[in-house]
């Protein structure tokens, strides 16, 4: 089955507020977000939802209205189990609650490498607790909900020069951010940008979901989020979260024959199927001086065309092979075993989004068929009803 795969392209860097406007616009689902948010039971904030230009593109903007005045009233220094208490304790998935601790994890993690201190000692400052509790929950949750599995990262652009913060004038990137990237293998690009581009939080966010090192050679782009960041630099200042489909690089080898016997075909066609190869068929044309011919085609995986060729020029006529690469899409497959009127029989499921199409496989209907006498039609079609009830009952289950 294919696992959703994630993409975000860091070009202007990540922070956590940009990471959740972006998933936010690729289609997580805002009211259940919000639910959760509600049930963290802290003060001194509200959230705000709404679409920019960042240098003419238009983005989703997620905010967080501190309340300063109310927080100050209720000023305390949380540290990473006070955190981790209140993330166990709000509602939402369990995944989305690992995910969120996990950040928090990395963070707590860089800042006491940073200032030289046990992690257990570290505190959050209310007013940045706060902020980063909504960015890195609201990631998680919103993770979750879109059932993203994979996350491929990309570098992540960072500026130069120094950030004013509640330990004084640090240089950028800032030691947690430094820490994270050396600790979670992140690549970093430096930029001509005047200033902060990787929080610490966005930092953490993106080791705690990176999972593959590069997208895939070739993919389609099924949609696409993007989240605008608070600054403005040169370039626009946002996040780009695609959600992307593999799709599969295959090569077609070619030949043309006109003096080839029928019986040699069948034989070359044996042997390309038994060394791997996904397909092969031949096609009548007509060639040069109008003589009557047969074109070869083979489908297969590269690492197969070395010994797919030799099949070809050992037992045929040909002088000359053409191939090139080509990229197919590919419902999602698997083969399951279905209870039946014959006892239990393979099927092969493929599906795509909520499309799904049950095939009975060929071996196992001639079987059935030359058991029980019955026709090859009236076997197919009871075995595909019974897959369809057998599927409609596991969907109902779950």
């Amino acid at each position: 089955m294919n696992r959703k795969l994630l993409y975000l392209e860091c070009n202007s860097g990540i922070s956590g507020d940009m990471t959740v406007a972006s998933l936010i616009d690729l289609g997580a689902d805002v009211k259940k977000l919000l639910e959760v948010l509600d049930s963290l039971q802290l003060d001194g904030f509200e959230i705000r939802i709404e679409k920019v230009q960042k240098c003419g593109i238009e983005a989703c903007k997620f905010c967080v209205d501190l309340k300063e005045e109310e927080i100050h009233l209720h000023r305390t220094h949380r540290n990473i189990r006070d955190i981790y208490k209140i993330i166990e304790n709000m509602g939402g998935t369990q995944r989305a609650k690992n995910l969120a601790q996990k950040m928090f994890f990395i963070v707590a993690e860089a800042e006491a490498k940073a200032h030289g201190i046990p992690m257990k000692q570290v505190h959050f400052h209310e007013v940045g607790a706060v902020d980063s509790i909504v960015d890195i929950v609201s990631t998680a949750v919103c993770i979750d909900d879109l059932d993203i599995e994979d996350v491929v990262v990309g570098s992540l652009s960072e500026g130069t020069g120094t950030v004013l913060c509640r330990h004084g004038v640090l240089p950028v990137p800032v030691p947690a951010v430094v820490n994270i990237a050396k600790a979670y293998g992140l690549p970093i690009t430096i930029t001509n940008e005047t200033g902060e581009m990787i929080t610490p939080t966005g930092a953490a966010i993106a080791a705690a979901l990176k999972t593959r090192e590069t997208p895939p050679a070739s993919f389609r782009i099924v949609k696409m989020g993007i989240g605008a960041g608070t600054k403005d630099f040169h370039r626009a200042n946002i996040l780009r979260a695609m959600l992307l489909e593999e799709t599969e690089r295959i090569w077609v080898l070619e030949t043309n024959m006109d003096d080839c016997t029928g019986e040699a075909l069948g034989y070359v066609l044996e042997k390309l199927m038994k060394a791997g190869a996904k397909d092969a068929y031949y096609t009548p044309v007509f060639m040069k001086k109008n003589r009557p011919a047969y074109l070869l085609c083979v489908i297969a995986a590269e690492k197969e065309i070395g010994e797919l060729e030799d099949i070809i020029f050992k037992h045929t006529t040909t002088i000359g092979i053409r191939k090139y690469p080509v990229e197919r899409t590919t419902l999602e497959r698997e083969v399951r075993w279905v209870k039946t009127p014959y006892g239990k029989v393979k099927v092969k499921q493929c599906s795509r989004q909520e499309q799904l199409v049950l095939y009975p496989e060929y071996e196992s209907v001639k079987e059935i068929c030359e058991a029980t006498g019955k026709g090859f039609q009236e076997v197919y079609y009871e075995i595909k009803r019974a897959a369809k009830e057998d599927a409609e009952e596991k969907k109902d289950e779950f």
